[in-house]
């Protein structure tokens, strides 16, 4: 299959560049599979479409303010893109400009954040540091850092009230575990309010864990996409979430996953065990027509980019042709793209 089969053209004017003024205010493409039928709703809709008989996957990891700016042992402006903690205190991480950056560099962050360069990794220009900070890791970043916006989202960092307005819209409203470089984004509609009128409808919602890594970000370079190898994304489903999804399978209840990172890790769990249950992994699950799913039913999912996996992803739900067709309806009707965009809902 060929990365040419997954390109689109979309006019930069609808990529959006803020979130919609409120969360529930943004626009929600309904796809109804049955009926092949597209539909233009608003996301507080979705208290509408669903009822006791579905339940409700969300992914509740939360975004870390991983983008540090610093300055080089030698006086140079250098930057620091957080990716994953291995072990004592040292970190993956992307350097930027790396051309001059060797083992033993030191880059100071603040008075209170500094690291040092301890290797380079094979892997597409990552490196291992050292921080060096005394107590608590997320507390500084939440001082020091910048929230990791996709390269698309254009921002002058000395702009403090964008700042403010991604320190609080760049993260879901149920997030409570650190440890991811980029946000769930079709979480990003969620309101506490909608998540309570769900409940009251019967919906049961449960959530799952998956560290979303830089791979979101990283384009697709093979022109086979059978070549193309996902990075490692750490996930952890709890025992109360696994009973949740193997009772409502059994009662033939239709699982709603909020977006890809919660298929993924869905899917993967089911890969290694032959079903749901409580376990920490690491996911490299490459969903792609004509994969079949074996947990998710629905999915409510952003607009992607064009070539991506999350693309192919979403066009092995709910078919190639009707995804292209829905995208072709969606840029005709001035929807706004990806991470701070509109979404749309595979029915």
């Amino acid at each position: 299959m060929l990365l040419s089969e997954f390109d689109y053209e979309l006019p930069e004017g609808l990529i959006a560049q803020r979130p919609s003024d409120k969360r529930e205010n943004s626009r929600m493409m309904v796809l109804n599979r049955d009926k092949h039928e597209i539909l233009n709703k608003h996301f507080y809709d979705i208290v509408d479409l669903l009822d006791e008989n579905h339940i409700l996957i969300l992914n509740d990891t939360k975004v870390i303010p991983a983008r540090l700016y610093g300055y080089k042992d030698t006086g140079a402006k250098i930057e620091v893109f957080l990716l994953k903690e291995r072990e004592n205190k040292i970190w993956e991480v992307l350097i930027k400009p790396s051309k001059r950056v060797r083992v033993g560099t030191g880059i100071k962050i603040s008075d209170e954040l500094s690291c040092e360069v301890k290797m380079p990794l094979p892997d597409d220009g990552k490196w291992l540091v050292q921080m060096i900070y005394e107590g608590d890791i997320f507390e500084i970043l939440h001082r020091v850092g910048n929230i990791p916006l996709p390269p698309y989202i254009e921002r002058k960092m000395s702009n403090e009230e964008l700042k403010k307005l991604d320190f609080e819209r760049y993260q879901t409203v149920y997030a409570k575990k650190e440890g991811s470089v980029a946000a769930p984004t079709a979480g990003l509609h969620f309101t506490q309010e909608i998540l309570e009128k769900l409940k009251n409808k019967g919906v049961q919602i449960g959530y799952v864990t998956l560290n979303v890594g830089i791979g979101t970000f990283r384009p697709v370079k093979c022109d086979n996409i059978l070549d193309h190898h996902m990075d490692s994304e750490t996930f952890e489903i709890k025992q109360e979430t696994a009973d949740l999804i193997n009772k409502a399978k059994r009662e033939g209840k239709k699982l709603v996953a909020v977006g890809t990172t919660t298929v993924r890790t869905l899917e993967s769990a089911y890969k290694m065990f032959g079903q749901i249950q409580a376990c920490r992994g690491a996911s490299e699950l490459f969903i792609y027509p004509p994969y079949e799913f074996k947990v998710v039913d629905k999915l409510i999912t952003n607009f992607h980019l064009p070539k991506s996996t999350l693309l192919m992803l979403v066009s092995a739900l709910a078919g190639k042709d009707f995804i292209f067709e829905a995208y072709h309806e969606a840029i005709k009707e001035k929807y706004r793209f990806y991470s701070y965009g509109d979404c749309m809902f595979i029915n």
